[in-house]
């Protein structure tokens, strides 16, 4: 049986999953936005950051996100940003595959990761996730652009949404361009943390 697509991302209270500029990716307001993952347990296993870190609701639900997951789907911009700036074993340790106009050869990296470029849209990119997770499920990692596209094309059963007690101002918004008139959420869990409120939506069609 095949698994769900799902989104999980984090994004600050006034809407933002991202700044506007690639140069300001890992600045102080993105790692602001990410800074609930980095004490986490599960995170500092993942990136071989060393022993220790904090367990508790936050790591159970990093962990179980990640065990989830069979194959990822991200846009080109996500993937530009991530090959300056994973490490050589990039996080995702799954397939990966990349929705782009750029024709490429597949990219291997160490501890499971493989980068396949997809050139024939979104949904061939599912296809394939999803062949490649087989009883897993396919998380849609972003950017925005991506993310919203997934939903409007109505591929998307979940929405997980991390937020974080932070004020952007300006930058990448997670639901620009959405088309309200075809997708619905309905709230299935809202779990405030001590950094971050998660909040859990299946995604209905309108």
């Amino acid at each position: 049986m095949a698994g769900k697509v799902f989104v999980s991302v984090s994004m600050s209270l006034d809407g933002f999953i991202a700044p506007e500029s690639l140069s300001a990716l890992m600045g102080q307001q993105w790692m602001e936005l990410q800074a609930w993952l980095f004490p986490l347990r599960f995170i500092r296993e993942n990136l071989k950051l060393g022993e220790g870190g904090e367990e508790g609701p936050d790591n159970d639900i990093a962990r179980e996100t990640f065990e989830r997951t069979g194959a990822s789907i991200m846009g080109k911009r996500m993937f530009d940003a991530g090959e300056q700036m994973w490490p050589e074993e990039a996080p995702f340790h799954t397939p990966v595959f990349v929705v782009t106009h750029q024709q490429r050869d597949p990219w291997e990296r160490p501890g499971g990761t493989t980068f396949h470029f997809v050139t024939n849209g979104i949904e061939s990119a599912l296809d394939q996730a999803r062949e490649a997770a087989g009883n897993r499920d396919v998380r849609i990692a972003g950017g925005g652009e991506t993310i919203v596209e997934y939903l409007n094309a109505r591929l998307v059963d979940e929405l997980h949404v991390a937020l974080s007690p932070v004020l952007f101002g300006s930058g990448i918004r997670l639901f620009d361009g959405v088309d309200a008139t075809r997708v619905a959420l309905e709230l299935r869990r809202a779990e405030p943390t001590d950094r971050v409120t998660h909040l859990n939506y299946t995604v209905r069609r309108r």
